[in-house]
């Protein structure tokens, strides 16, 4: 399967707020919804995040996370579904890895460090919020570190490990990688790991081809090639340089509203599956082709739930 590549999409994330964009899914419905577009278009991987279907707030709330799983399942079987551990803003550890034991994922993403939330950073170019909740949040991030202890992260591995996920490695910069080096010596988690290359994130690395360049050449030396999967995305407009450039070096790639909102430079994305389509098609340019779910089951070392 030397030329297919898995293609992850992150459905509506924690980071971007209503007032940014009125396609953003909120409900448990309009992400099933979102999580069926991509998929037809190519997505063997979709990434859930919760929000409260009344106001769009990050939530970790189970119940709202059982519907979207329910309404995916009913419809589409195959796909698979990695869910966050990342949470938001205030969210204790606790309620971040919840939905592990709750739901027993294939995947889920686990944080490999701490870094400055520089994610206000997007949102203060908007003079007039649709909900309250935005505001509050806006201050609660610029002061905000998000944390991830040596602690913090054994715990969540070792959650893991019981419920038989495998963890979705998320490095926002090249230190996280040595993290994950004294956690494999450590016996925390075994190889092969399966890395998410964060870039453009404020508190993070950049999004510039010499930055991936950089993460890429790094797990490559302290790791070893036998020893790791990887994906990579860019935050915002970087996305799909970003992705185009992961697919140049041999990895795999994650789009989506979570990540971006934008389609092209002035064009509003309308959907999740219209990035998947895209992502897509310049894959397929180069001779490329999106893994099929049980595909990317085979390339990841999962067993289907």
């Amino acid at each position: 399967m030397s030329n297919k590549r898995i293609v992850t999409c992150a459905i509506t994330g924690s980071i971007h707020i209503p007032t940014m964009s009125e396609y953003l899914p909120i409900t448990p419905r309009q992400i099933a919804a979102e999580a069926f577009a991509a998929a037809d278009q190519g997505a063997a991987v979709v990434h859930i995040h919760a929000r409260v279907p009344e106001n769009g707030m990050p939530t970790a709330d189970l119940s709202v996370f059982q519907e979207i799983i329910d309404l995916i399942r009913a419809k589409n079987k195959d796909i698979i579904i990695c869910l966050t551990t990342g949470g938001g803003a205030g969210m204790t550890v606790e309620q971040r890895v919840s939905v592990v034991p709750r739901f027993k994922p294939e995947l889920a993403s686990c944080n490999l460090g701490s870094i400055n939330w520089g994610v206000f950073s997007i949102m203060e170019k908007y003079k007039e919020l649709k909900y309250p909740w935005e505001a509050q949040m806006l201050e609660l991030l610029k002061g905000s570190i998000f944390a991830n202890t040596f602690p913090d992260m054994k715990a969540m591995l070792a959650t893991m490990e019981e419920h038989g996920t495998k963890p979705e490695l998320e490095a926002y910069d090249v230190g996280h990688l040595y993290n994950l080096v004294y956690l494999l010596q450590t016996g925390s988690i075994k190889p092969p790991v399966y890395l998410q290359f964060v870039t453009g994130i404020l508190g993070g690395i950049g999004a510039t081809h010499q930055d991936l360049f950089h993460l890429h050449s790094t797990a490559e030396r302290i790791l070893g090639s036998g020893n790791y999967q990887w994906s990579a995305f860019g935050a915002g407009r970087a996305e799909f340089p970003i992705c185009t450039q992961a697919l140049l070096l041999g990895g795999n790639v994650r789009v989506g509203m979570e990540d971006n909102l934008m389609l092209s430079r002035k064009k509003k994305a309308k959907s999740n599956g219209e990035l998947v389509e895209k992502m897509v098609r310049i894959m397929r340019e180069l001779d490329l082709e999106p893994a099929s779910p049980d595909e990317a089951r085979e390339i990841l070392g999962l067993k289907k739930r």
